[in-house]
């Protein structure tokens, strides 16, 4: 009940009043119906803005599953012998984004690591590399958490499911495609949507990486509502939030119906 409470009182009610707003004048409160969507919607900052922020999660979200599950299976199989690869990987979630970002200036700036061993001038910050090292360091900061709850997945798994499938002949990749996978289903939906959702909190790395007017490449939603904020544009950003909600959920139930199919 307190968690719901909670939920209601800092989510749910602030959500409803921004959804609210986005139908009234910001200075004044005058009824505008769809006017903010119009505007949001021809608005080529917002253009630029959301078709970075889709194409930056349509890759960092399958690619993350991906490393994050081989890495997972390939830690389970080593036990012990993987503990420092396991602790590696956990290092980053305890590491501030400013640390982090200043890592990654050490080795991208035009004077870092990365130029002086290549001895090249290449700007990372900029096209056509911005995006790639901004994929980089999503990846690497929630690498270990996937991990772990992969690794919770799997640890869940009977091994009388694999020795039986052995016995009958079942190879590695048969294993993992009817054993683990099928097993694996709760994880699959909780890490796709915690990684949807996490790719939408990159904000602090690319403004700390291209501040607050980066590269076109990296120029995201959150930028833009940075922007409307300083300006008081109050009405177009209570209108973008209520599109990415209903997208975020959208995007949250597609997934939830096709793993419930997939049962």
């Amino acid at each position: 009940m307190t968690s719901l409470t909670g939920t209601a009182l800092f989510i749910l009610f602030p959500l409803l009043d921004a959804v609210k707003r986005s139908f009234f004048t910001a200075m004044g409160g005058r009824f505008t119906g769809l006017r903010a969507y119009a505007e949001v919607f021809a608005n080529k900052a917002f253009q630029l803005a959301a078709a970075n922020t889709a194409r930056f999660t349509l890759v960092c979200i399958p690619l993350l599953f991906v490393v994050s599950l081989g890495l997972a299976l390939a830690v389970f199989a080593a036990a012990d012998k993987a503990e420092i690869v396991k602790t590696g990987l956990l290092i980053p979630m305890a590491i501030p984004a400013a640390s982090m970002i200043a890592v990654w200036r050490l080795l991208f700036a035009d004077s870092g690591i990365i130029n002086g061993i290549t001895g090249a001038a290449t700007d990372w910050f900029a096209a056509p590399y911005a995006f790639p090292v901004l994929v980089g360091t999503y990846l690497w900061k929630n690498l270990g958490y996937n991990l772990l709850l992969w690794l919770a997945g799997l640890y869940g798994i009977p091994a009388a499911r694999f020795e039986a499938a052995m016995i009958d002949g079942a190879n590695g990749f048969q294993r993992l495609l009817f054993i683990t996978l099928p097993s694996l289903r709760p994880q699959i939906f909780t890490i796709a949507a915690l990684s949807l959702v996490n790719s939408f909190k990159v904000f602090r790395e690319a403004y700390l990486l291209g501040g607050n007017y980066p590269d076109d490449n990296i120029y995201l939603l959150q930028h833009l509502w940075s922007h409307w904020f300083a300006s008081l544009d109050i009405d177009l950003l209570c209108a973008a939030a209520a599109v990415l909600a209903i997208a975020l959920f959208a995007a949250i139930g597609v997934l939830r119906v096709t793993l419930r199919e997939a049962t």
